[in-house]
């Protein structure tokens, strides 16, 4: 017999339905009847530490849908009924519902934006981020325009001069790039085709750039793509996309420019292009995909959220063994006695993690000094039992609360 879309359940006023941290979350919650308090120990910057839910909103996605721990407790206030959805029952529910992704979309969207914000710093203060301006970015579009010109890859410099005038026609540059895509005997205007779900590219054909406004989400059909970043003047390779890899899905959550640029990589790449114009349509056409689309975004919330929230923890020796745990909780390792774990990163690169430099080397060699099961064999950093590093955490956290007065 199939499983039920959904199940109802039934919590008395006070009950805890989700615990913040939690390991195990197989479902999400949609409140059909009641009222729930949705709190939080270490809110972030921006997050309310308790934030009132009623009938039609939900709670528990993240965590379901990415598998990892939840960030957030829910208590019922008042006696609730609840409509469960498993995480394997996510795409048929929302092949019926297609309104319900698009009001998570929103959510994430919000979340992205509260944890996007805060910038800790290594003495454990903060500052607001200080976004640079649409106009700004575009400038540093132009500016990159150059630095491919100058390495000969003339397809890409045109793409990214043409991508400028699209968006600032009347910008600072303007006049140097109409001039210098005259000298290339390319027009002003890009042929373009944005019509359809499918699109296709030759090689070396740039998809989008970098710094450049962002709108479509892809998922590679035939074909690879190459996704680099331009880092201390060279052109760095992040990752190389195949058949049935997705990318630019933050195009779903925000208006921000594109951190990286994607180039076709072989004749004739085919890909499946996602947009807010289209999404309730796929969702209906292919919710699995959707699925997927959903359970990606998660997991960048939670490490969005993870990153800001570890950056808060005032003490040092806190922010090491809530690194090293978010680390495992990734890999999706199993926390018991004596369970251990190649963290595969360096001390540099945990430095590096933390917002730290090699001036705090001695600080974090001090807390492996201390704690004797988190070690390094050979380069990398290794745990030869979770569980004192998970007890390790939870003490930190026991204690900040102590000394919040919570």
């Amino acid at each position: 017999m199939e499983a039920p879309l959904y199940k109802i359940v039934n919590f008395a006023a006070g009950s805890y339905i989700i615990l913040e941290g939690e390991r195990k979350s197989p479902q999400f919650f949609i409140i059909k009847d009641g009222k729930v308090n949705l709190k939080r120990d270490f809110p972030v910057l921006g997050e309310k530490p308790n934030e009132l839910l009623g009938p039609g909103d939900f709670f528990g996605v993240i965590a379901a849908m990415s598998q990892y721990p939840q960030i957030e407790s829910a208590v019922a206030i008042t006696p609730v009924t609840l409509i469960g959805v498993a995480n394997y029952k996510f795409g048929e529910l929302i092949q019926k519902n297609s309104p319900l992704a698009m009001k998570i979309i929103r959510y994430f969207s919000k979340k992205l934006r509260q944890f996007d914000e805060p910038v800790g710093t290594s003495a454990g203060k903060h500052a607001m981020s200080s976004q640079p301006s649409p106009e700004a970015n575009l400038n540093i579009l132009f500016n990159l325009s150059e630095f491919y010109f100058m390495q000969g890859q003339i397809s890409t410099c045109i793409y990214m001069l043409q991508s400028y005038l699209k968006y600032l026609p009347d910008g600072e540059f303007s006049e140097k790039a109409k001039s210098k895509l005259e000298m290339l005997g390319a027009p002003i205007v890009a042929e373009e085709d944005e019509s359809g779900t499918t699109r296709h590219y030759a090689t070396d054909q740039m998809i989008f750039c970098e710094n450049e406004p962002g709108n479509d989400l892809y998922i590679v059909q035939k074909g690879r793509i190459k996704i680099s970043k331009i880092i201390q003047n060279n052109d760095v390779i992040l990752n190389i996309m195949k058949p049935g890899d997705i990318f630019g899905e933050m195009a779903l959550l925000d208006n921000k420019p594109r951190s990286a640029s994607a180039i076709a990589m072989d004749d004739d790449v085919e890909l499946m292009v996602i947009n807010k114009k289209n999404f309730e349509v796929m969702t209906k056409q292919q919710p699995q995909l959707m699925t997927r689309i959903i359970t990606i975004l998660s997991e960048r919330i939670w490490n969005a959220y993870k990153k800001v929230a570890n950056s808060q923890l005032p003490d040092l020796n806190a922010r090491i063994s809530d690194m090293l745990m978010t680390i495992a909780e990734r890999g999706k390792a199993k926390i018991g006695p004596r369970a251990t774990f190649d963290f595969k990163i360096t001390l540099f690169e945990l430095l590096k993690m933390l917002g730290l430099t090699d001036r705090d080397q001695a600080g974090v060699l001090k807390f492996l000094s201390i704690n004797k099961f988190i070690k390094l064999e050979g380069e990398n950093l290794v745990c030869s039992d979770l569980a004192l590093l998970d007890r390790l955490v939870h003490q930190h956290r026991e204690k900040l609360k102590e000394s919040r007065g919570s």
